[in-house]
C-alpha cells in the first residue's frame, strides 16, 4: 500500500494520460513504408524478374502510357479492356514499335474506411508504392480523389505547378471530373465514369522524370478543353 505522503506528493495533473500523437498523412505513410520495406522491396524484385521473363518469353515492348484506375470498385476485364484501348487513341508511339498502347493498372483501394489509409491490404500497397517508385504511371483515374492525395500526395496542380511539401491539401486544384473533359466523356466504354476524376502525378524527381518522358503530351491531348467544374469540400 501506497505511503501517505506518496500520495499526497502526487500531482493530479501526472494522472492524467497524455492524448495520442496525431500523425500527419506522410507520417503515416512514411511508417507503413519503413514497416513494410523490405517486403516491398522483395515483392518489386519479383515483379521486375516476372516482367523480364515474360518480355523475353514473348518480345512484348513496353507500353507507351501507363494509366492507373484506384478506385474501391474493381472494373471488369472488358471495361479495363475498352479503356486501353480508346485512350491509346490520344496517344504516340513512344517506343518505336509502330503501335500505340495504353496499359490501365488497378488498385483497389477504399479511402472512406478507416484503416484504408494506415493499414492497407499489402497487395494493393506494394503494387501502389511500385507504381511511384519506378515511375510507372502518369495518368491516375480516381474514385475519391480526397483520399487518394491525402495518402499519397502525389498529384500536381491542373496549371501545371507542383505543391509545397505538406500543403496540398487542396485535392480540387488538381483534378478534372471525368464528365470535365469532353474526350474522356465522350469514351464508348462499357462503365459509366461520371463520378470519377482523372489527375496527373506530379514529379520531383529527375528519374521519374525520364520514366514519364513524353507523358504530358498524353494528359493534354485527354484533357483538351476541359474546364474544372471541381470546388472545394464544405
Amino acid at each position: 500500500m501506497a505511503s501517505y505522503r506518496y500520495e499526497r506528493d502526487i500531482d493530479p495533473a501526472d494522472l492524467v494520460p497524455e492524448a495520442p500523437r496525431q500523425y500527419t498523412r506522410r507520417e503515416k505513410w512514411k511508417n507503413w513504408w519503413d514497416y513494410n520495406l523490405k517486403w516491398v522491396i522483395l515483392a518489386v524484385v519479383c515483379v521486375l524478374a516476372l516482367v523480364l521473363f515474360l518480355g523475353q518469353a514473348t518480345s512484348n515492348t513496353t507500353p507507351d502510357y501507363n494509366v492507373a484506375l484506384v478506385s474501391p470498385y474493381a472494373p471488369t476485364e472488358e471495361t479495363v479492356t475498352a479503356l486501353q484501348e480508346r485512350l491509346a487513341q490520344y496517344g504516340t508511339d513512344l517506343n518505336g514499335d509502330g503501335k500505340v498502347t495504353v496499359t490501365v493498372n488497378t488498385y483497389i483501394i477504399d479511402y472512406s474506411d478507416d484503416k484504408a489509409e494506415d493499414y492497407l491490404d499489402i497487395a494493393t500497397a506494394t503494387k501502389l508504392a511500385g507504381d511511384f517508385s519506378t515511375g510507372t504511371s502518369s495518368v491516375f483515374i480516381l474514385y475519391d480523389p480526397a483520399g487518394f492525395e491525402q495518402s499519397t500526395s502525389a498529384l500536381r496542380y491542373l496549371d501545371g505547378t507542383l505543391p509545397e511539401l505538406d500543403n496540398d491539401s487542396d485535392w480540387w486544384n488538381m483534378v478534372y471530373r471525368w464528365t470535365d473533359c469532353p474526350v474522356l466523356a465522350g469514351l464508348d466504354v462499357d462503365a459509366d465514369f461520371s463520378d470519377y476524376y482523372v489527375g496527373v502525378r506530379g514529379v520531383w524527381d529527375e528519374d521519374i522524370a525520364k520514366a514519364l518522358a513524353g507523358s504530358d503530351e498524353f494528359w493534354q491531348a485527354l484533357t483538351a478543353g476541359a474546364v474544372s467544374t471541381v470546388e472545394a469540400e464544405g
